[in-house]
């Protein structure tokens, strides 16, 4: 059964948010897994490139942007499957992507903004609708 885990913040703070994401995709690196970081848009995929370098001063998580080809440990990606072989789908567009279903997990980073937890209540019951089991883990 595909595992799908939401994280949820305590704070609106969209920066909080992308900073999550960043340690839970080296977090599952390090551990020997390909992540796939699906953003909202182009700004959002930058965003999210740059906190990558900085997020931790100590440490290094090789990554790159789709536009430079699938084949990086952790594949920053939107709009569509940008391809490649990986086994963790972390989620930050506000819709689930038509290729979910090629991941063995899935995480959904949720905060406090009211949009945001909108929309991620809709993913939600798009998972519950199709079988599966979400889970939710408070932060």
């Amino acid at each position: 059964m595909k595992r799908i885990d939401f994280y949820i913040l305590s704070d609106a703070d969209e920066a909080a948010r992308l900073t999550y994401a960043c340690r839970l995709a080296a977090k599952a690196w390090r551990a020997g897994h390909r992540v796939y970081l699906n953003c909202r848009d182009a700004q959002q995929c930058a965003a999210l490139d740059e906190r990558l370098w900085s997020f931790a001063a100590a440490s290094f998580v090789p990554h790159q942007r789709a536009e430079a080809g699938p084949d990086a440990p952790l594949l920053l990606a939107w709009g569509g499957d940008a391809g490649g072989v990986q086994d963790l789908l972390i989620n930050l567009d506000s819709r689930v992507p038509a290729f979910f279903e090629r991941f063995a997990r899935i995480a959904e980073v949720v905060n406090q903004e009211p949009q945001t937890r909108q929309a991620l209540r809709d993913s939600y019951r798009f998972y519950r609708q199709r079988g599966y089991a979400p889970q939710h883990l408070h932060l």
